[in-house]
């Protein structure tokens, strides 16, 4: 074996070391064992995308080339413009409010004894996949305020300023003195003092009265008011109770708003008592009666949250619930390696905790906001499980994006060129933000 001369080059290594790597290993052995991955790799990965890639450029049915008109057909169809709306929406939206909300949990909870807890619960929805989630914000977002959790939020804040009637479908009856007026009813002749008004209406159940109502009476004769009764003029039973009169059994709508009318002006107002009664000043002498329209204006519904206009919002909402836990996370594991001299620096400097937030930790918070954003990101890109769950066949349209459009167009449509079109589409709309995140790794591994 040649020794090595002074300033030469050492002795050339056997040929069985040359082909270790820097392990040890044999290079032909770790081969062998990548092999497996690289065969996986190239069936599940490579063979697809080169598949789409080709088949984008070919007819509906396969057999012919259709150059860019798959391509064309992105920007001219009506639902994959739309898609390609909502995925902008989703994009600038989902990864920001998500990454946001992390940030502020991960920052606040450091102050906070309890704060494992807190991550706990909010990371906890990470555990559930895309389907369940989606069907339990189908159900949130239900309509019915007794079915779902959003509206009944909604409704109660809604009538703690705002109180629905309770007499949506009363209207009056036959030989009624009321006549329609304005979404309201209005007496056909004005009134007098010293009389008693018979107000009757129907089309209320009595399961459906409110609980303070009581047995209706005949309203007594004042001497300078006018006085009355508004009840519900409806007895069970067939032949039972008299038209027009109070019966026993009959109930007063307690709560009712009575208005006296002069000229178009209302000059006086009460509430109808729980036994149906009320009484006006003397200022109602020769005005006219009114049930306002407020007295039966339908109650409150809540929003349509899954409708065309909310339907976005409401899955991007739902979209942010699960993530939010994920962002907090990595952001919470990245404020546990701060520098904590620093921050003790900028507090005796003078800055008060905004500042120090502001102007220090995010700052240094950068690389690991990043990476969140870019995660959430592609993420959100091939969003499509909850869009699908939870957007009703009636506003799916309006909540499309483009992973669910791919869907609906190589299965539902039957175009699978188009859908390979899409497919390539996302594929491109993925790769500078991968090549992002790439170059600002090899940043971090340089420092």
């Amino acid at each position: 074996m040649t020794s090595a001369t002074a300033g030469g080059v050492g002795p050339t290594p056997p040929a069985a070391t040359r082909r270790k790597s820097v392990t040890g290993t044999r290079r032909a052995v770790a081969v062998l064992f990548l092999l497996p991955c690289l065969v996986l790799l190239g069936a599940l990965v490579v063979y697809p995308i080169g598949y789409s890639l080709v088949r984008s450029f070919l007819n509906q049915s396969g057999d012919g080339f259709a150059g860019f008109d798959n391509y064309k057909a992105l920007f001219t169809d009506d639902g994959i413009r739309t898609a390609l709306k909502n995925n902008v929406i989703w994009v600038v939206f989902a990864p920001t409010i998500a990454t946001a909300l992390g940030l502020v949990f991960a920052v606040l909870t450091e102050r906070v004894r309890w704060g494992t807890a807190f991550k706990l619960v909010v990371f906890m929805p990470m555990a559930i996949s895309m389907l369940a989630a989606g069907i339990i914000f189908r159900l949130v977002y239900d309509q019915d305020p007794d079915k779902g959790v959003a509206n009944a939020v909604w409704v109660g804040v809604h009538d703690t300023f705002a109180e629905s009637s309770a007499f949506p479908k009363a209207h009056p009856g036959r030989q009624s003195p009321l006549q329609p007026e304005k979404g309201g009813f209005l007496t056909g002749q004005p009134v007098r003092a010293g009389q008693s008004v018979a107000l009757p209406l129907v089309g209320v159940a009595p399961d459906q009265m409110p609980g303070s109502a009581k047995k209706a009476v005949r309203a007594a004769v004042e001497p300078g008011k006018v006085t009355g009764t508004a009840w519900q003029d409806f007895t069970r039973g067939k032949g039972v109770g008299r038209l027009g009169q109070v019966d026993p059994s009959e109930l007063g709508y307690a709560g009712m708003k009575v208005e006296a009318v002069k000229d178009g002006k209302v000059v006086a107002s009460t509430k109808v008592r729980d036994n149906g009664t009320f009484t006006l000043p003397a200022q109602a002498d020769g005005a006219r009666l009114r049930l306002p329209a407020s007295n039966f204006k339908e109650p409150y519904n809540g929003l349509d949250w899954l409708g065309p206009s909310l339907v976005t919002p409401a899955i991007i909402g739902s979209y942010i619930w699960m993530w939010a836990g994920f962002a907090m996370v990595l952001i919470a594991a990245g404020l546990a390696g701060l520098p904590r001299e620093l921050l003790e620096a900028a507090r005796v400097d003078g800055a008060n905790e905004w500042q120090v937030f502001r102007r220090v930790t995010v700052p240094l918070l950068a690389p690991v906001l990043a990476v969140v954003a870019v995660t959430l990101m592609i993420n959100v890109l091939k969003v499509f499980d909850l869009v699908f769950i939870i957007a009703p066949g009636s506003s799916q349209d309006d909540a499309n994006v483009l992973a669910l459009e791919l869907y609906r167009k190589g299965f539902s449509e039957d175009q699978p060129g188009i859908a390979s079109a899409i497919a390539v589409f996302l594929l491109l709309l993925v790769i500078p933000v991968m090549l992002f995140n790439i170059r600002r790794l090899r940043r971090e591994v340089r420092r």
